[in-house]
């Protein structure tokens, strides 16, 4: 088997695991934060407001986000182009 077909695979399936954990991370937050007890959880823990929880969350989020797209995607799109 061709190092780039095998790269290929590796890049796919980090992709497809690091996707299927920011999808996670999204159900925890939409489904069941609807009382609000992660956000109470997370300001009571580190001692923040509401405004900057949320804040940091959707931060975090984001830059998870283009991490995946940056480390797993594009490097498997451009393997995907060179096999």
């Amino acid at each position: 088997m061709n190092p780039i077909h095998i790269l290929a695979t590796f890049f796919g399936w980090c992709a497809v695991i690091n996707i299927g954990i920011m999808l996670i991370f999204v159900l925890i937050m939409s489904v069941l934060n609807k009382d609000g007890f992660i956000i109470e959880l997370s300001m009571k823990i580190f001692g923040n407001t509401k405004e900057d929880t949320l804040a940091t969350m959707f931060r975090v989020f984001h830059q998870f986000r283009l991490l995946i797209i940056v480390l797993n995607v594009v490097p498997y799109i451009a393997l995907k182009i060179m096999a």
